[in-house]
C-alpha cells in the first residue's frame, strides 16, 4: 500500500502530469459552479430512462480499452465505472461499443449517447463536455523490429509508416509532432495491428498503457521511450447539459476518493497504475 501512495504522490506530481491537468481543470471548475440538481440531472443524464454508455473495444484490455467476453458483453475499467455510475442513478445501462473514440465522440455530441470515457484535447472540448479525468495517459509509438527503430526521434523519418486511429486524440497529436512523415488512419486497434503484422506498417501511435499488451503479441516490437502527448480520460457528455456536467463530475471526484476507480484499474489488472489525481478547485 505505502509503494503504491508513493508510486500516484509521484506520478501525480510529475511536470507532464500537472500539465495534462490543466485543460480539465477548466472544465471541471466550470462544472462545479453548478450544483447538480437530482431531478434535472436525471432529465438531463438519463432522458431515456436508461444511461446510454459509450466504451471503445480493443484486441487486449487497458485502463481505457474494453474487450468482449464470450457472451459478447464489454468488461473492462470504463465498463466498471459506467456500472457504478448507474447503479449511483438507479438505472440501467446499455452499453454501445465502437471501434475507435472517434465515433464515441460524433454520438456523444449528437445526443446518441448519455456520456462516454475518452482521451481529451481541444477539439473534442469543442463538441462535448468534459468533467474530471479518472486516469492520465502517456502517447507515444510502438515499432516493429524490421523498423530498425530504437528512439522517439528516429520515428519522426522520410519513409516511415507511421499508423494511428482516426478522428483520435493520439492521431492529432501525433499529426501535429511530425514534421518529416506523415501518419495513417485506421479504424480500429485491429486494423492498425494487422497492418504492422503485414509490414504495412513501421510505427504505432497509441498510449503506453494500451500498448504494452499490444507489443507482447508482436515479436520483436517494442514502445520507444519518451511521447509527444499527455492527457486525461474524462467523463463526457453532450454539451448544453449542465446538470448532468455537475453531476458525473460530482460522481467522478467521489469514485476516486472512495476507492470506486483503484477498485475498477485493480479488476481489470492494473494494480500498478496510479488513479488520477483530484481536480483543483
Amino acid at each position: 500500500m505505502a509503494r503504491r501512495a508513493r508510486r500516484q504522490q509521484a506520478d501525480a506530481s510529475a511536470p507532464w502530469a500537472r500539465v495534462a491537468l490543466c485543460g480539465m481543470v477548466a472544465a471541471t471548475l466550470a462544472a462545479g459552479a453548478v450544483v447538480a440538481d437530482p431531478e434535472d440531472a436525471m432529465k438531463e443524464l438519463v432522458p431515456t430512462g436508461k444511461l446510454r454508455f459509450g466504451v471503445v473495444a480493443a484486441p487486449a484490455l487497458s485502463t481505457f480499452f474494453v474487450v468482449k467476453d464470450a457472451g459478447g458483453e464489454p468488461r473492462g475499467v470504463t465498463v466498471d465505472l459506467a456500472r457504478a455510475l448507474g447503479q449511483k442513478l438507479g438505472v440501467p445501462v446499455a452499453f454501445t461499443v465502437a471501434p475507435n473514440s472517434g465515433e464515441l465522440t460524433e454520438a456523444t455530441s449528437a445526443g446518441a449517447l448519455d456520456a462516454a470515457f475518452m482521451p481529451v484535447d481541444a477539439e473534442r472540448q469543442r463538441r462535448v463536455d468534459f468533467g474530471p479525468a479518472y486516469y492520465l495517459i502517456e502517447s507515444t509509438y510502438m515499432v516493429t523490429a524490421a523498423s530498425g527503430i530504437r528512439t522517439l526521434a528516429e520515428v519522426d523519418r522520410t519513409g516511415v509508416r507511421v499508423v494511428g486511429i482516426a478522428n483520435t486524440t493520439t492521431i492529432r497529436s501525433a499529426t501535429r509532432s511530425l514534421a518529416n512523415t506523415t501518419i495513417a488512419a485506421a479504424t480500429s486497434v485491429d486494423d492498425a495491428m494487422a497492418l504492422l503484422r503485414s509490414d504495412k506498417a513501421d510505427a504505432f501511435a497509441l498510449s503506453r498503457d494500451s500498448l504494452k499488451p499490444l507489443a507482447a503479441s508482436l515479436p520483436g516490437a517494442h514502445i520507444v521511450d519518451g511521447g509527444f502527448q499527455h492527457t486525461g480520460i474524462a467523463i463526457a457528455v453532450p454539451k448544453g447539459r449542465p446538470q448532468a456536467l455537475a453531476y458525473v463530475s460530482a460522481f467522478m471526484e467521489d469514485a476516486k476518493a472512495s476507492g470506486v476507480v483503484r477498485r475498477a484499474l485493480d479488476d481489470a489488472g492494473f494494480k500498478d497504475e496510479p488513479v488520477a489525481p483530484p481536480a483543483s478547485r
